[in-house]
């Protein structure tokens, strides 16, 4: 079976159409098609968000989980409140690597010092539309005194720390009240490896 790669692809055109905080461009393009040949030439728009960032708050002595809480304007026109329980998540910056995205995040919207930090996974948030690629990481802090309020007062931020005890937190799994792909996948993660990450740390 072929492999498909990049030299599979021909760009025809490549533009933006728009340029703030994000990027949106509009390719024309074409590809390889499996059964041989190439395909007619496509439009497709490309949001362009870059590399991204989940940390997964773990304190292994207290067996508990440290979540944020904050308004995602995604969630804000369907059911249910846009005030999402997640991960610590941010982008990757020029010159950072995903793993100091994850200290700087971390502190920024927790104060949590990080102790030692594992990659989970890393794959393509919504490939159909977005080049965006999330690196997670599993970070062992102490979440003793943790909480409170957090985030950068100049990117209007305001995030709240949840300190949750991991049985309660995979209760709340179960029931379906986790709704973004980062910590989904990320607690799916800890629970097929939650013993030998406590075996490690402790």
């Amino acid at each position: 079976m072929r492999q498909f790669g990049h030299n599979d692809v021909e760009i025809v055109e490549e533009k933006t159409a728009w340029s703030g905080f994000w990027k949106l461009k509009l390719f024309r393009l074409r590809h390889r098609r499996f059964a041989g040949g190439w395909s007619e030439t496509l439009t497709r728009e490309l949001h362009c968000r870059g590399e991204a960032v989940g940390v997964l708050l773990y304190d292994p002595t207290l067996d508990a989980i440290g979540m944020v809480e904050q308004f995602r304007i995604g969630a804000a026109f369907r059911a249910g409140s846009p005030w999402l329980l997640e991960l610590v998540a941010g982008l990757v910056e020029e010159g950072e690597t995903p793993a100091e995205v994850a200290v700087r995040e971390t502190t920024e919207e927790s104060a949590c010092v990080i102790r030692e930090l594992l990659p989970v996974a890393g794959y393509f948030s919504s490939p159909g539309g977005t080049d965006e690629y999330f690196h997670l990481f599993c970070a062992r802090v102490d979440l003793g005194d943790a909480g409170g309020l957090h985030g950068k007062a100049g990117e209007h931020e305001d995030i709240r720390l949840h300190v949750i005890p991991y049985a309660e937190v995979a209760q709340l799994q179960r029931d379906g009240h986790f709704n973004n792909a980062h910590t989904l996948i990320a607690l799916q993660w800890l629970a097929m490896h939650r013993d030998e990450v406590r075996r490690a740390w402790t």
